[in-house]
């Protein structure tokens, strides 16, 4: 494999084009860096990503003339760039991202990627972050690699030969990493709760985040979980090394972790590298319900930032401005609906750390419904697990206030009899 220099590589890039940008652990920041320091020369770009881990250096204040971020899913690198107007939202379906560069909704002209080195036959991997990097690079007209020693090679969709590669530039540098936090006594609570509702043998789904790692810490008296997630982090391991995660039941990769990305620790990334039990694979595949219903039991745990008293979820939104985004939420809350023995959890803290209760009376005005409440089943809280499915309104409402934090009870009491006369 031939390498250029970091500059050479992103002066293929033009004016007016749209650029895709590997997004989570796997965010090429000598790419970036390079490319923002064109920014004298060049106008209206277009960055087209998912979360972005590290450094976002494009998304400056001063640069907004150059570059513009156009982003399938928010963090801390974008969120002030589209609160202050200079960068823009995508809602999607995690589901149906890759179409939008394969039908050209989203036609890309350029890819910008972080990779494994190259095997002895040329083979590298997109390492850590497959999801809707493979269609990326399979539709984008140019792609730019930044090839690193320290890119964990992955099973699944991610291989791609170097000849693919229109530039190429080596680098040596650690991923981005996010370990296991300490977790509180409420996150304990919640984690005990969700767990109580996985059965043996279940199919698991989770994210990154104390209470995903509470839950998974509650499973070590299980047996024969599986796994087939969009993400998973450092709390996964523990179980897979106690041999509770094992893939035996599973219908889709029997005996194999499914993933779609990874945001971990160093330990994370070397349980990763060349594993054949672990198959990162293109989240239209991973996030297609059809396909997550397959599985028995599927346990789909994903979170909010408001509950109504009706069941209607906000999940990326605080009112009108976009914390997040719309993600896999849906496609694994209907997935998990639809499978043998299927849970769809909603877990979340009762109230925010400034005491604000998260279940109300009615969304925040401007707050998008991510999941519907047709849509819900479980809400667990630090105070319990209520059931909504069949619920009718009222009897919502009243489980709802169940699990809320004793604080805001009265309150949400009062609410509920106001809008529908009596609980």
């Amino acid at each position: 494999m031939k390498f250029t220099s970091a500059e050479e590589a992103v002066s293929r890039i033009r004016s007016g084009q749209r650029v895709f940008v590997h997004g989570g652990a796997a965010t090429p920041q000598v790419l970036l860096r390079a490319l923002a320091k064109r920014a004298p020369e060049l106008r209206d770009v277009e960055l087209v990503c998912l979360h972005t881990e590290g450094e976002q250096p494009c998304a400056a204040d001063e640069l907004s003339k150059s570059f513009r971020i156009n982003a399938l899913f928010l963090g801390a690198t974008t969120r002030a760039a589209v609160a202050r107007g200079d960068a823009d939202y995508v809602p999607a379906f995690l589901s149906e991202m890759p179409a939008l560069f394969r039908d050209r909704v989203l036609p890309l002209d350029v890819a910008l990627v972080h990779v494994s080195p190259p095997d002895a036959h040329g083979w590298c991997s997109l390492g850590v972050s497959v999801d809707i990097a493979r269609a990326a690079v399979d539709s984008a007209a140019c792609v730019i690699a930044q090839v690193n020693q320290q890119m964990p090679r992955t099973h699944g969709d991610g291989l791609m030969h170097h000849n693919a590669f229109d530039a190429a530039v080596g680098v040596d540098e650690p991923l981005p990493e996010h370990g296991a936090a300490t977790l509180s006594d409420v996150e304990l609570a919640i984690g005990r709760h969700c767990a109580a509702l996985v059965d043996d043998g279940a199919t698991l789904q989770m994210g990154i985040g104390t209470i995903p790692d509470a839950v998974l810490a509650s499973l070590t008296g299980h047996k024969d979980l599986g796994v087939h997630t969009e993400m998973f982090s450092d709390g996964l391991l523990p179980l897979v090394e106690k041999g509770i995660v094992t893939g035996r039941h599973k219908k889709v990769l029997p005996g194999r972790i499914v993933s779609g990305f990874v945001i971990g620790s160093r330990r994370t990334y070397d349980f990763l590298d060349d594993n054949p039990g672990v198959e990162l694979r293109e989240i239209g595949f991973v996030n297609d319900p059809a396909v997550i219903r397959q599985n028995p039991k599927v346990v789909a745990i994903n979170s909010a930032i408001q509950v109504d008293l009706t069941g209607q979820v906000c999940a990326d939104s605080i009112g009108t401005r976009i914390w997040s985004g719309v993600g896999g939420q849906m496609d694994f809350m209907r997935g998990a609906s639809l499978s043998p023995g299927g849970r769809p959890i909603i877990a979340m803290g009762a109230q925010t750390r400034k005491g604000i209760s998260r279940i109300v009376p009615l969304l925040d005005a401007g707050a998008g419904v991510v999941t519907t409440r047709a849509h819900v089943h479980w809400v667990v809280t630090e105070y319990g697990a209520v059931d909504l499915r069949g619920k009718n309104l009222r009897q919502r409402a009243r489980a709802l206030i169940d699990i809320a934090h004793p604080d805001h009870r009265e309150a949400l009491e009062r609410a509920a009899v106001e809008r529908f006369h009596r609980l």
